[in-house]
């Protein structure tokens, strides 16, 4: 029978199977511990399933591995443009001191960062011209949480308040 490994599958299926053998797992385990099904996880070791990006993050956070790796195995994230912005989000993701909500937030954020500085997947379409008036800068900024910077009066708000 032909082989149907499409592009990366082979070789994200060989490093599925690697990181489970490492971790002392049999296939059934993994696939309980990641919600899928047996024959499924199967196929993906072989190569004969592209898997979503969810089913990834599940297995990932099954073998305690960085879902980020796994997308870049898959082909879905590009590894050489996009290594800085997968190292620091596994940074993220890996933080223990750091609970769920949290580092959603915290990703959130950090896109939003990408995209302004015009790193982000869709920063040459979104980001606004370095000179753009200041008051369309502060558009986002009811999206992150922490202090509203409009209330008055108070010294919670910090140097968010300054006039500009």
């Amino acid at each position: 029978m032909a082989s149907l490994n499409v592009g990366n599958l082979g070789n994200l299926g060989e490093y599925l199977r690697e990181q489970r053998r490492n971790a002392q797992l049999s296939l059934r385990q993994l696939a309980d511990a990641a919600g899928v099904s047996n024959p499924y996880l199967s196929q993906i070791e072989r190569g004969l399933r592209k898997p979503s990006a969810e089913v990834l993050q599940q297995v990932a956070k099954a073998l305690r591995i960085s879902a980020e790796t796994l997308y870049v195995r898959a082909g879905i994230l590009d590894a050489e443009r996009d290594r800085d912005d997968v190292e620091t989000r596994a940074v993220i993701l890996a933080d223990p001191s750091l609970n769920e909500r949290q580092k959603q937030v915290l990703l959130q954020i950090y896109e939003s960062f990408r995209k302004e500085n015009g790193f982000g997947a869709d920063a040459d379409d979104e980001a606004p011209p370095r000179d753009a008036p200041a008051d369309g800068a502060a558009e986002g900024a009811d999206s992150i949480p922490g202090p509203d910077a409009r209330t008055s009066g108070g010294s919670d708000a910090g140097p968010r308040q300054t006039a500009g």
